[in-house]
């Protein structure tokens, strides 16, 4: 059953984006069909990161087997993290995870973490910006930043990022029905071209079979790391990115803002369509982009609008540039939720713009997008823990009750049992990472569970106090 809203909404000028609930559960009225949900996973995971990340294997000696066997298997626990964690709970309490976290960690905390999670959502953002721009500026042959880039390199580039992340951020300010229907046009359009580029630089590679591919995989990652045969992610590595790439998403609860839109907690299950087009075969074939790229003109930078157009032209640069906007478009709308959540008076819209005007100002650092592996790690370290604290609450102290959670009201504006089950694990883990030198995709699963953990013991005095019936 469909809560019922605590308050009516506000009434939306004409003209004005309507309003997206950010302080209230979604109406029954207002809820969508199982496609939004398709084509809008479809279209954000099958996108501009893929460009990026699928290369970013090879330049790292993944091998063949690894990166099938590997994403196989990663994948399958990320939808099952979207489908059974995130998406039961938000179709039952149909709130952002803004405005749940304000109701268990206070309005002071909650406004903590809504600065980290929009500033580092802008920054995910920002780095889709980049590879836009790096198509945009392929048929206008203006040099793009390679690799080794922190800084952009010309006024041209800077101008184009500064376009794109214009029309992105406009676009996302729209609102969650805009952004779903520019994912849903574009999406089934995109996976074609994605499959189009890993067929085309199969053949560009000369493979026919499983063991020529494997031969030419090798000596593409020999050659991208300067003679050396050795691996630095192995099966496990590759295993744990797939999962927890999105982990401050799925685990970390950001997308109860996406499905408290769902009609069933059952279209969790769409996330498949974008982990399976996007994180397997789009991956797989940005990796094969640059394998041809190193074949054909002995270059393993990963410029994902010069790989594209080397394979498929002038609709591989199309594609770079609208796979950058499908990612950055959800994002920088999560993003506008989770300042809008900072200052509840202000308008979304106009939040949203700004927070897009951040990511744009992001995307003219070139760094950002050339180190995604690393970066998606560490926002998920630092962000996902706090959906422990969400699940936490929902199922052993309101017990699966929404009234409970609506009518709740923390002890404190700035709860420190949140706060030491949130920072404590992740001081931890970012010690490992910075000195021990363990790789951030391995630390927002432990991370998670310390915070879990610890909040459940903390909050126990609180539980015994509260008699709430389970729905």
């Amino acid at each position: 059953m469909t809560p019922t809203t605590p308050h009516t909404p506000t009434a939306v000028p004409q003209g004005v984006p309507a309003s997206e609930f950010e302080r209230e559960p979604v109406p029954a009225n207002k809820l969508k069909g199982a496609n939004k949900f398709w084509g809008m996973y479809a279209g954000e995971h099958a996108a501009g990161t893929e460009f990026m990340i699928g290369p970013l294997f090879l330049l790292n000696g993944v091998s063949l087997q690894n990166i099938f066997l590997g994403l196989l298997v990663g994948n399958f626990l990320a939808v099952l993290s979207w489908r059974y964690v995130c998406a039961p709970i938000a179709a039952r309490a149909r709130l952002t995870l803004y405005y749940q976290l304000e109701k268990i960690a206070g309005g002071s905390l909650t406004k903590v973490y809504n600065l980290a999670n929009g500033v580092l959502f802008c920054f995910l953002a920002g780095a889709m910006v980049t590879v836009s721009a790096t198509a945009v500026g392929m048929p206008l042959n203006i040099p793009m930043p390679a690799a080794t880039d922190m800084f952009p390199t010309s006024l041209s580039f800077v101008v184009i990022v500064l376009v794109v992340g214009l029309v992105i951020a406009v676009v996302a300010s729209y609102g969650y029905e805009t952004v779903a229907r520019f994912a849903n046009v574009a999406s089934p359009w995109m996976i074609l071209v994605f499959f189009a580029c890993g067929v085309i630089a199969l053949k560009e590679l000369g493979v026919t079979n499983w063991s020529t591919l494997e031969q030419v995989w090798t000596e593409s990652t020999i050659f991208a790391q300067n003679g050396s045969d050795q691996t630095r992610m192995g099966f496990w590595s590759v295993t744990f990115f797939a999962w927890f790439c999105n982990s401050a998403m799925n685990v970390g609860m950001a997308d109860l803002s996406v499905f408290r839109f769902a009609k069933k907690p059952s279209y969790g299950w769409a996330s498949s369509a974008g982990v399976y087009v996007g994180h397997y075969m789009a991956w797989i074939a940005a990796a094969l982009m640059l394998a041809a790229q190193i074949k054909l003109n002995q270059d393993a930078t990963p410029i994902p609008g010069r790989m594209a157009s080397n394979v498929a032209g002038l609709a591989g640069i199309v594609c770079v540039i609208v796979a950058g906007w499908t990612t950055a478009n959800p994002t920088i709308y999560r993003a506008g939720l989770a300042f809008q959540a900072m200052v509840p008076k202000a308008s979304r819209f106009k939040v949203t713009l700004a927070a897009g005007m951040v990511a744009t100002l992001a995307g003219v650092f070139p760094a950002l997008a050339w180190k995604l592996l690393g970066f998606v790690g560490l926002y998920g370290t630092i962000l996902a823990p706090v959906g422990a604290v969400i699940f936490v609450d929902w199922y052993f102290v309101r017990r699966q009750n929404p009234e409970a959670l609506y009518n709740a009201e923390p002890a404190s504006s700035f709860s420190l049992s949140v706060l030491a089950a949130w920072v404590i694990p992740v001081g931890i883990a970012l010690y490992f990472m910075h000195f021990q030198g363990i790789s951030s995709w391995f630390l927002p699963l432990p991370t998670w569970i310390a915070c879990a953990v610890i909040y459940y013991l903390l909050s126990a005095k609180n539980r015994a106090s509260r008699a709430l019936p389970v729905a």
